[in-house]
């Protein structure tokens, strides 16, 4: 298990291990963990003395943004950016947070970017409690996806400009990648948009005025963000749709050139045939003229047929 620990007091912040931070009752205390295995677990069951309710919360597996109250204290799960590897269909790390008055112990999995910004915040004393950490949390959460989700439009609008049945295949590509982001973004910004709401409307002291003001705002731009995924999403949709019509008439009228090509040969295959058969009483068959005179015959029948096709504008 690995983590860092922040006590910020009157005189100032200071870095002390998770152990020992647990045990401090001065000032404010943001205890952070990183693990994939259950000495996490055992460390909130054992040291932190958090019940069963609280530890699956921190740790499972699975998880999607929320916001439960417990007493005075709240459990929250948030998404952000992280520079790890991950699935196109959970492309969001979380954050799990416990968040009483003057403690805060959050927990995640992987690295996430926001975590920086707030630790940055907390050395330079502009947090002062478990209000201030998690508006901050929130705020450089939702400013980072901010980024994300306008690049996406943007890529929608250059498939846009385009769009052509020669590039079908490679634009097609490239919708499908903005889509299932846009639908992995959007699959947590949507619940993540409530978790804010509803924390900010937790009937809680420790959470200002200020800080439900910032909270909020983070909880509007998370709304913001997830209907603009799902335009992005409908959009591509729409794109997709335009792409396979472009690449089904350029079958059609493939087809239509190879169906004329059959029809101007149609024909000249009947004549050839009947007159290539090898059988007694063919007439003029021993003329000395008579292959040019067939040759000529079945131009002429070509050139009448790709004429009536002409005039019918079957080519257009």
């Amino acid at each position: 298990m690995s983590g860092f620990a922040y006590v910020v007091t009157r005189s100032g912040v200071r870095a002390v291990d998770p152990h020992d931070a647990v045990r401090l009752r001065r000032g404010f205390v943001w205890i952070h963990l990183t693990s994939r295995d259950e000495e996490v677990q055992a460390w909130l069951r054992e040291v932190a003395r958090f019940d069963r309710f609280v530890i699956d919360a921190l740790t499972a597996l699975e998880t999607r943004p929320r916001c439960d109250q417990i007493d005075g204290s709240a459990v929250l799960n948030l998404r952000g950016m992280t520079q790890a590897a991950m699935q196109s269909s959970d492309p969001l790390a979380s954050i799990r947070l416990h968040a009483e008055g003057m403690r805060v112990i959050s927990v995640t999995r992987l690295p996430l970017d926001a975590l920086a910004v707030a630790r940055t915040a907390t050395e330079a004393g502009d947090v002062r409690d478990a209000g201030d950490l998690i508006a901050t949390l929130a705020e450089a959460i939702t400013e980072q996806l901010d980024p994300q989700v306008a690049d996406l439009g943007d890529s929608l609008d250059s498939c846009e400009e385009q769009l052509d049945a020669r590039q079908a295949f490679e634009l097609r590509k490239k919708v499908n990648v903005v889509r299932r982001q846009a639908i992995g973004y959007r699959r947590f910004l949507y619940p993540q948009r409530v978790a804010l709401e509803k924390l900010s409307a937790l009937p809680v002291r420790w959470l200002s005025d200020d800080d439900r003001l910032h909270i909020g705002s983070a909880a509007d731009r998370a709304a913001r963000m997830a209907e603009e995924l799902e335009s992005i999403r409908e959009r591509a949709a729409l794109i997709h749709e335009t792409l396979t019509d472009l690449r089904a008439e350029v079958i059609d009228q493939r087809s239509l050139l190879i169906a004329v090509a059959a029809m101007v040969f149609l024909p000249l295959t009947f004549i050839t045939g009947l007159f290539g058969m090898n059988v007694q009483g063919i007439p003029y068959d021993d003329h000395p003229t008579s292959f040019w005179v067939i040759t000529i015959f079945c131009l002429g029948v070509a050139a009448a047929v790709t004429i009536y096709f002409v005039r019918r504008h079957w080519f257009r």
